[in-house]
């Protein structure tokens, strides 16, 4: 299953990377919009501030954490947590890696 979501990651990536501009940034803009959506009662998704739930890990730290392009396929499959207060939630492809650009936005 690692050298799945390596595999992942690396096509994950490549996409990023060879989108336009303008494309970009609507998919950044499109994550966000997900992210403020389905999960900032919980967590941070700005560049600032702490998460409502103190628990929940910031969005701009996830990076530090584990490489965030490897949660496409949870994000597509459904991603759970240890924890039984968070919901568990699946985006299309689509929407998961609009939500991973958000992510990525968010390391600069």
């Amino acid at each position: 299953m690692r050298a799945h979501l390596s595999l992942a990651a690396v096509v994950v990536a490549f996409s990023l990377l060879s989108w336009p501009a303008g494309a970009w940034d609507r998919q950044v803009a499109q994550g966000g919009t997900l992210a403020r959506a389905h999960c900032a009662r919980c967590h941070a998704v700005g560049r600032t501030g702490p998460s409502p739930l103190s628990v929940a890990p910031p969005f701009r730290d996830l990076h530090t954490r584990y490489p965030v392009e490897e949660l496409a396929e949870a994000l597509a499959e459904g991603i759970r947590t240890g924890h039984p207060g968070m919901p568990e939630f699946r985006f299309d492809p689509d929407q998961a890696q609009s939500l991973i650009a958000y992510l990525k936005s968010l390391e600069r």
